[in-house]
């Protein structure tokens, strides 16, 4: 019996990227005859003509399947979306850009088949971002994997296959701030690494500016380490060892030397340098009290509005 895959893809304003991604894909799934699709599309609550185009396409074709969700919630919350909605045996998670090649899918279904539980796609070619974008994203990899005990692959974005035991593994993490390369690497099993070239956009624009890259990093970073945190309590400790040091000398001087005048420069420098430290190590703490708040909410993740699909038929 052929086995069921599953595409999990989330749509966010990709209006022009709708049928390109279909023109893509299908030549590439139809290769694969001993393997049945199902297309789990999710719309991230698009402001543009997305979720027209993606309802048209499932009209049209049986396997795809539209997740409609009630706004946008991020791309974190549509991949949870999709991962849920996904029904098949492993399921593999494709941005609809298409820069992540379909063509390496034959090769990921093939390495599934021979044990592997998860099939990670690594760039290995990245010029086609911004040189900024990799010397930032090489900076994040390096320092994540150096605060935390959980490693994340360098260069190895969403584009993966995961056995449905690895997905149910997944759906068990409760945490509402998902960061999900984190929750990937955290639940392990069997994994193999494919590389590629990632190819240019087909269409649109990147949905990710660089303030939304500065706050993805910070979740990151707060979400499987607590030693960014742990750090401010080392400065503090380093901090109060100095003062009590220069105490000491200002007290031998004054019994030695006499009181003299101190310097307004040194008075204006240490005030502001320990009061900025004050202010970062509040901030970061508030970080982590932010995530403690919102995770106490207990609210869901994601709310679907509708969900989009014929009913089946002949897929031959």
């Amino acid at each position: 019996m052929p086995s069921l895959i599953s595409l999990v893809v989330p749509f966010y304003n990709e209006g022009e990227s709708v049928d390109l991604f279909a023109q893509g894909i299908l030549p590439v799934l139809s290769t694969l005859s001993d393997t049945e699709w199902e297309i789990v599309c999710v719309d991230d609550g698009s402001k543009d003509d997305t979720l027209k185009r993606l309802i048209a396409l499932a009209s049209q074709d049986s396997r795809f399947r539209v997740v409609e969700l009630s706004r946008n919630f991020g791309k974190e919350a549509a991949m949870t979306a999709g991962l849920d909605s996904a029904t098949g045996a492993a399921i593999i998670i494709i941005d609809a850009d298409l820069q992540d090649p379909p063509e390496l899918i034959p090769d990921m279904i093939q390495a599934w088949r021979q044990g592997a539980e998860v099939v990670l796609g690594r760039r290995v070619d990245r010029s086609t971002d911004s040189a900024a974008k990799r010397l930032t994203a090489s900076w994040f990899y390096s320092l994540h994997n150096k605060l935390s005990k959980i490693k994340i692959p360098s260069n190895v974005g969403d584009f993966r296959l995961m056995d449905r035991c690895v997905v149910d593994a997944l759906q068990q993490l409760p945490e509402r701030q998902r960061f999900m390369k984190g929750l990937f690497a955290w639940v392990g099993f069997r994994t193999v690494t494919l590389d590629y070239v990632r190819a240019a956009r087909n269409a649109g624009e990147t949905k990710f500016s660089g303030l939304a890259l500065w706050n993805f990093a910070l979740e990151g970073l707060t979400s499987f380490s607590t030693l960014p945190i742990r750090i401010w309590t080392y400065l503090g400790s380093i901090g109060a060892l100095l003062a009590l040091l220069y105490g000491l000398f200002i007290v031998g001087r004054t019994l030695f030397l006499g009181n003299s005048v101190p310097g307004y420069a040194s008075i204006f420098f240490a005030v502001t340098f320990f009061g900025s430290i004050q202010i970062i190590s509040i901030g970061m703490l508030g970080e982590y009290i932010g995530r403690i708040y919102m995770e106490t909410k207990q609210r869901p993740i994601y709310l679907v509005r509708k969900i989009h699909q014929n009913s089946p038929t002949s897929l031959s």
